[in-house]
């Protein structure tokens, strides 16, 4: 590549390469229209690039993975000697080992910066057309206001800076500490009482920007000081109870069946505030939140034969700790409706598996309709259940046309010793903790009616932000600002509200501390991309767990892509490498 110098009259393009540095800016065109040909399409052709390409950033190998497995939450292992080393990127994260040529890293980078050029292009085209009297492009610009601000944060979060640019044109100023946290606090102020509220959760709407400022004032003290001990102000506090209270009590409620806010139709779940907008039309409406942990054996949808899990990710022995930690002698399934659902009803001539194996189990199954068949959720342990395939690859049926449901067969690594898929508690790097079935795995999301494949055609909304996770700030707010009672009744109020299934709501807790809340919130969030930010601001994140003994401070922040540095050599001090890499 050929470094160019940036200046004001540098094309908007070749900005875009200096901005992310040698890397393929191919990708696919997800709105309707780049230009426009009237009012309504250049809105659209503006803000439609942007929350399409939310999608990119949230992919399973993109921040997703990247926030998961670098936190004490998921682990992922080079699965059978065969799947998923990828060039060591997973592991090295997980052990707070990545380098500046970490490819998750890189990735991660790419598409957040990639969506940020996107927002900075609306928000110049939107601005135009809102000054000539357009009222749909001022209320498009607010939202692009947002997702400028958004971005930012992901990348303050991440890398500790944000990238201040106003025109597409223009050199981007970067920011650190408390100059980040004053311009993204200046863009969400600067639309908080003015952004729409009334267009559901698939785009930027007041309560999302309050959410927003929220996350901000509540992570303040670690982004002013990352690698040092975190001091929360007051006034920090105040503001995150102010905004969290703006809207407790508002539009949104809690959802009584904690996996409806994860299923088809969860776009319409009062609870959520802001999600990726999926209802099953396109095929970039990814799916890999559901199938990226659950068992390549599994075959969640018998309707599509070739649906299928993926094997990667697992849980960590260290979080499933937690919850048993919390329970004690009570299994956490049936002490806390959030860790576990059961759809897959066996029935109670089936479920002793004494003696029977994959040699002799051929009528060894129950009958379902396919459009009936749901996997279990939550976290998933033990033997598991699910359609089989003959020798031509269908699905095995009963004389009605049913599906048949048997114990699912492990053909990923049993070798010889064919046996059932036996999701164990332990899992790590050494060769027999990273086989196909170790670890419990994550089935949060839904595997979607609407997804013919392992990935594609989801109608389930990925949820970014909730009501719940509202709750959970303000009791943090409100327990640092040394109102205990307040924060317990927040946990408690978000606690007793997952009441669908009574046996399982989870109880009242009778007191609460710092350490029992960040519990607290990984019961709550799990599975949802928050676990490594609140690991850093709770100061766990320099601890072990399996796989990782890294206690280096310098690794709260990833390092910054050796491909975006050297784009911007050009630029002498234009990017600087993050300490400790």
């Amino acid at each position: 590549m050929k470094f160019i110098k940036l200046n004001r009259a540098l094309p908007f393009t070749l900005f875009i390469l200096i901005f992310l540095g040698c890397t393929s800016l191919e990708e696919d065109i997800l709105d309707e229209s780049l230009t426009g040909t009237g009012q309504a399409e250049v809105v659209s052709g503006s803000i439609a690039p942007v929350y399409g390409m939310l999608r990119q950033v949230w992919l399973h190998t993109v921040n997703f993975g990247l926030q998961e497995v670098a936190s004490d939450e998921a682990i992922l292992p080079y699965r059978g000697g065969t799947d998923w080393y990828d060039g060591g990127k997973f592991i090295a994260v997980h052990q707070h080992l990545m380098t500046p040529s970490n490819s998750l890293v890189g990735d991660a980078w790419t598409y957040i910066t990639l969506t940020l050029s996107r927002a900075v292009l609306a928000k110049e085209r939107l601005t135009a057309e809102a000054e000539g009297g357009n009222q749909e492009a001022r209320d498009a610009l607010y939202e692009m206001i947002v997702a400028d601000a958004y971005l930012n944060m992901l990348a303050l979060d991440n890398w500790g800076l944000v990238f201040k640019k106003e025109s597409s044109d223009q050199v981007s100023e970067l920011l650190r500490g408390q100059a980040a946290i004053d311009y993204i606090e200046a863009n969400l102020l600067s639309v908080v009482d003015v952004i729409r509220n009334d267009q559901g959760p698939g785009r930027f709407n007041q309560d999302a920007v309050r959410g927003l400022l929220a996350r901000l004032y509540l992570n303040a003290a670690v982004y002013r000081d990352p690698y040092g001990t975190p001091s929360f102000q007051k006034e920090d506090m105040d503001k995150v109870i102010q905004y969290t209270s703006s809207i407790i009590g508002g539009a949104h409620s809690l959802s009584p069946e904690y996996f409806e806010l994860f299923n088809d139709g969860n776009h319409d779940n009062p609870e959520l505030i802001f999600a990726l907008d999926q209802r099953g039309v396109l095929e970039t409406e990814h799916q890999r939140w559901a199938y990226w942990s659950i068992s390549g054996d599994q075959v969640p949808r018998p309707e599509f034969p070739s649906t299928r899990g993926t094997d990667a990710t697992a849980a960590t022995p260290d979080f499933i700790q937690t919850w048993a930690d919390a329970y004690g002698s009570v299994d956490q399934a049936t002490a806390d409706a959030r860790f576990y659902q059961k759809n897959t009803i066996i029935p109670d001539e089936l479920q002793d598996l004494t003696g029977v194996t994959p040699a002799n189990d051929e009528e060894h199954y129950y009958c379902i309709d396919a459009q009936d068949f749901e996997i279990d959720r939550g976290l998933i342990r033990g033997v598991i259940w699910g359609p089989r395939k003959d020798a031509g690859g269908n699905i095995m049926t009963c004389d009605d046309g049913k599906v048949r449901i048997y114990p699912v067969i492990n053909k990923r690594t049993s070798g010889a010793d064919i046996r059932y898929v036996d999701h164990t508690l332990n899992v790590d790097f050494t060769e027999q903790g990273s086989l196909h079935n170790t670890g419990h795995r994550f089935s949060k999301y839904q595997f979607s009616h609407t997804a013919p494949n392992c990935c594609s055609y989801s109608s389930v909304d990925l949820v970014l932000m909730r009501l719940g996770e509202i709750y959970l700030m303000r009791a943090e707010a409100r327990l640092r600002n040394g109102d205990p009672a307040g924060a317990l009744e927040d946990v408690n109020t978000l606690r007793t509200s997952r009441n669908a299934r009574p046996d399982q709501t989870p109880a009242a807790l009778s007191s609460i501390d710092l350490e029992t809340l960040f519990r607290e919130t990984g019961f709550e969030l799990y599975w949802e991309g928050h676990r490594r930010t609140y690991q850093i601001r709770f100061g766990k994140y320099e601890g072990n767990w399996t796989g990782k003994t890294d206690s280096d401070v310098h690794k709260r922040l990833f390092p910054i892509p050796q491909k975006a540095i050297d784009g911007a050599s050009s630029e002498p001090g234009f990017l600087v490498q993050n300490q400790g890499y």
